[in-house]
């Protein structure tokens, strides 16, 4: 498959592993880019140190493309994006905060720069910071959201029609078909967080895999509004969330709720009462854990398929 995104980073498939916090390590990131895609590292749940470690450890995994996924708001952002330019990583995907105060300084090294935009708004500051490309993230993710709520299938025709900018669509993307939606729109790639949780690669606790799988439809909700949204599995914190936004508590009060080591306790440690279970809602679709090269060769076998399959109809009017 050869497109925008595919010639932008050297790989095989359009697909883009997400940079998930506790969940992306160098063993799933590398072991995506050997199947064909885009391996992201996460580097938001990384010490400076760690992340270097996990670069290192991804080099001698893979020969193929991979990049960094960082958090703009992470405490020691600079940190960050010294090793990653001095480790010589040539992609990387910005997200929480402002693509214009890094994005000359990391292209000026070389870098493909990617931000992760859930409007028209940031993908036109996107864009005029000079990125390489923008992924549009819907309302179904997981993780942390856009204030709007507004999802894939509104979103990605709505950034196409502002941008010229090679668009990858994200947010509810666990298939192919879902992947053949997403480009139908518009999209000229995918970036699939969810689905490579639940992989045998991925560096989320086997508890968090098994809760993934086992949540139903309806199983995940959007929490912390008044800090920023974020997409949970519904157990005991969230509820204890929820039912602090709906008495009124202050944002102060959900600050201290949060704390500091929830989505560590939740995914990297497998609590899953008092964790912070972060999920997207295809989850509920999602029933079995499998290696990365699995995943990333169904998902293909289905675009395929699926767009053969549409082709091939004999529509009359």
């Amino acid at each position: 498959m050869k497109n925008k995104i595919t010639e932008l980073f050297q790989i095989k498939y359009p697909i883009i592993q997400a940079g998930m916090v506790w969940c992306s390590g160098w063993e799933l990131a590398s072991a995506v880019s050997n199947a064909g895609g885009l391996g992201l590292i996460g580097a938001g749940s990384m010490h400076p140190e760690t992340l270097q470690i996990h670069i290192q450890k991804a080099k001698q995994a893979t020969k193929f493309p991979f990049g960094i996924n960082v958090p703009l708001l992470y405490p020691e952002v600079d940190k960050l994006m010294d090793i990653i330019i001095n480790e010589q990583v040539k992609i990387i995907f910005t997200s929480a905060g402002n693509p214009s105060t890094w994005t000359g300084i990391l292209k000026s090294a070389g870098i493909k720069v990617v931000h992760v935009v859930a409007n028209t708004k940031f993908a036109k500051k996107a864009e005029e910071a000079g990125v390489d490309a923008i992924v549009a993230e819907g309302f179904e993710a997981g993780g942390h959201n856009g204030r709007e709520e507004t999802t894939t299938l509104s979103l990605i025709p709505l950034i196409k029609a502002i941008t010229t900018l090679p668009i990858i669509a994200a947010g509810g993307i666990a298939t192919g078909r879902g992947m053949l939606a997403g480009m139908a729109l518009g999209a000229d790639g995918v970036q699939i967080g969810s689905r490579f949780v639940a992989s045998l690669e991925s560096s989320a606790h086997q508890n968090f895999k098994n809760e993934v799988i086992r949540t139903g439809e309806g199983g995940t909700r959007l929490s912390m509004r008044k800090l920023v949204p974020v997409r949970l599995i519904k157990n005991k914190f969230a509820e204890d969330l929820d039912a602090a936004e709906s008495v009124g508590k202050s944002a102060q009060y959900l600050k201290e709720l949060l704390g500091h080591r929830r989505a560590k306790l939740g995914m990297f440690e497998g609590d899953l009462l008092e964790g912070e279970l972060e999920i997207g809602q295809v989850a509920s679709i999602i029933n079995e854990i499998k290696s990365a090269k699995e995943i990333v060769d169904e998902i293909i076998e289905e675009y395929l398929f699926a767009r053969n399959e549409f082709l091939k109809q004999e529509y009359q009017f």
